[in-house]
């Protein structure tokens, strides 16, 4: 007489389910818990200057036409903006070795504010640039404005 040939689980088949289930189970929950990119961290509200020293005089006027205007950083928006823009007279030595002002050339004064994320160490970024008094390299950029190279000069934080 034939015996039927009857399919056991052994302990090998069962680790085997057991992984497998483990798996989807992981799978299924990090689709159902992923990020929405929204954050619940709170954040807190930085303004700060930049001043652009020898510019040209007529970028004053073009530059109040277009503000405020949203900051960018690498192409693209970050939620920041340029609230308003000042100009101061711009100095030069003549050949008397005398400071004197110069008509063609001003000094203008950005304000721009921001919200960041409010943590242990402040770390102030708006896209990849870091916001520090005394950082000479920033770029100050937005939709309609870009000046490469300015200074920092106040950094104000507050809720």
């Amino acid at each position: 007489m034939e015996q039927k040939a009857r399919k056991k689980f052994n302990v090998i088949d069962i680790i085997a389910v057991i992984l497998i289930l483990a798996v989807l189970a992981l799978v299924g929950y990090k689709l159902l818990n992923r990020d929405t990119g929204t954050s619940t961290a709170d954040t807190i509200h930085v303004t700060y200057t930049v001043k652009a020293e020898g510019v040209d005089a007529a970028l004053y006027e073009n530059c109040q036409k277009h503000l405020p205007s949203p900051l960018m950083a690498s192409g693209e928006l970050v939620g920041g903006q340029i609230e308003s823009v000042r100009e101061e007279p711009y100095y030069v030595l003549d050949a008397n070795g005398d400071w004197v002002k110069d008509p063609n050339h001003v000094t203008l004064y950005f304000t721009a504010s921001i919200d960041v994320p409010d943590e242990a160490v402040q770390t102030t970024k708006v896209g990849d640039q870091e916001v520090r008094i005394g950082k000479t390299d920033y770029i100050l950029k937005s939709e309609y404005i870009e000046f490469k190279d300015v200074v920092i000069t106040d950094v104000q934080w507050g809720k």
